[in-house]
């Protein structure tokens, strides 16, 4: 899990977020309108679009993009059809690679995961290939110092946490999917909550020395970047060390 997390965590120092704001937003609606597309468009009785637009407020996405793409996946209003496609695959350092994408164009969406993967030296493999590695786990980042730690890590776990996680400055707390929601507003009577969402953790990582880790960080975000690919999980990991030059370089 260590690798998930400062993976992130040097993305939230980047500003990442802020820089690709406009295709943040694109990729948000497209969740929103898929979890609306299967489920409907009732915020209380679907769980996978209440995390959606949760997900796209906790990034400050306007409330008219978040009302026109439910109404966009429940048919409301017409839009394209988007396929779910998932990859896997061996990035650089033979780091195991997820990726989810939601595309209106299966062959191109194909050709440029490939070719990516290729360029960096990696192989996109079949389906089943690494996914046997990962878990579903919902997954809450909460704001914390020194001195708050421990008892923020007890009220997680008094309110339905099976672990918790300490890293420098936050907290990464995590639940079974189904939990998620009720830990967070648990979590946000009392804690600044930075994030929340269900994720793919791996069971085991890859460990990389700064050079490779480099190399394989800047392929997770080369993937990320494109437009189809929703979201990207890695068992990627890298020293404490080597976490806190990449950040002094961001």
């Amino acid at each position: 899990m260590s690798g998930h997390s400062k993976w992130a965590q040097i993305k939230r120092q980047k500003g990442v977020a802020d820089a690709r704001r406009g295709q943040l937003f694109t990729k948000l609606g497209r969740e929103i309108m898929v979890a609306a597309r299967q489920g409907g468009a009732n915020l209380d009785s679907n769980l996978q679009l209440r995390l959606a637009v949760q997900k796209a407020r906790d990034n400050n996405m306007p409330s008219d993009n978040i009302e026109r793409a439910v109404k966009r996946g429940s048919g409301e209003s017409e839009t394209a059809a988007l396929a779910e496609l998932q990859f896997e695959g061996y990035g650089p350092g033979g780091i195991a690679v997820l990726a989810e994408a939601l595309t209106d164009n299966r062959n191109r969406t194909v050709q440029d995961v490939r070719r990516l993967f290729a360029n960096h030296g990696g192989n996109l493999g079949e389906n089943g290939c690494v996914s046997w590695l990962f878990e579903k786990r919902g997954v809450i980042t909460v704001e914390v110092n020194a001195q708050d730690a421990d008892e923020i890590a007890l009220r997680a776990i008094d309110a339905g946490a099976e672990d918790v996680r300490a890293e420098k400055g936050y907290l990464e707390i995590y639940t079974q999917p189904e939990d998620l929601e009720v830990v967070r507003q648990a979590m946000e009577k009392e804690d600044h909550v930075i994030s929340a969402e269900v994720s793919m953790l791996p069971s085991t990582t890859v460990l990389l020395d700064e050079s490779k880790a480099v190399q394989a960080l800047k392929f997770l975000d080369h993937l990320e970047e494109l437009d189809d690919v929703q979201r990207v999980f890695s068992n990627l990991d890298f020293s404490d060390d080597t976490s806190e030059k990449l950040r002094s370089q961001s």
